[in-house]
């Protein structure tokens, strides 16, 4: 049985849940406090030395971690990741433009905001993630206008990325109303069966 390593408010850990749940994948989930450093000890180093969560542990001591790579090892083979060359290399574009364009922003200012407290010492900070949040929002918000999902009628592992940290965006200061492709998303999204929300008490 696979076993998670990860806190189920953070959206990089909720992806591997939301896919697990949508594949009723059995799972262990072992919950990580990283404001208690816990990703630090030298035991959670050996499964990923970067100290983050996500982790999965798969057979014996094979671990896998970053969240996007774990979906595509779970999703191989089901129709949430294609199996036509281009149409999965478009699952990674929208993956790799979460990581690099959406997460670094909305991630990060709602981990200063949510986790930390909005401290003064990165009020700064906190105020400068906001327009590279809503450059990616705006991005998202011009594809929906003309697709339900990310890769047109299908839902893939690209939507669960998206979605993990968008939908609690709000969170780091953005202001989702103007948003009304990406909320009609959020619902076609949150029909799916097997859909849970963000919480703890859901691990």
């Amino acid at each position: 049985m696979y076993k998670i390593y990860g806190d189920m408010l953070s959206g990089n850990c909720y992806k591997i849940k939301l896919l697990m749940q949508f594949l009723d994948i059995k799972h262990e989930w072992v919950n990580v406090d990283i404001l208690a450093s816990e990703t630090h000890t030298a035991e959670f180093k050996t499964m990923n030395p970067n100290a983050r969560i996500p982790v999965i542990q798969l057979d014996g001591d094979s671990c896998l971690w970053e969240s996007n790579a774990i979906l595509n090892y779970l999703a191989t083979d089901t129709p949430w990741l294609p199996q036509d060359n281009y149409k999965r290399a478009k699952v990674l574009q929208w993956q790799f433009f979460e990581q690099y364009s959406h997460e670094p922003y909305i991630a990060t200012a709602r981990y200063i905001n949510k986790y930390l407290g909005l401290p003064k010492e990165r009020e700064a900070e906190y105020h400068a993630k906001q327009p590279g949040g809503h450059k990616a929002l705006a991005v998202m918000e011009k594809h929906l206008a003309d697709n339900q999902f990310f890769l047109g009628a299908q839902v893939t592992i690209a939507d669960i990325s998206l979605y993990a940290y968008t939908h609690v965006a709000d969170e780091g200061g953005f202001d989702l109303s103007t948003y009304g492709h990406i909320q009609r998303w959020f619902k076609d999204f949150e029909s799916i069966p097997g859909y849970i929300t963000m919480a703890r008490e859901n691990a």
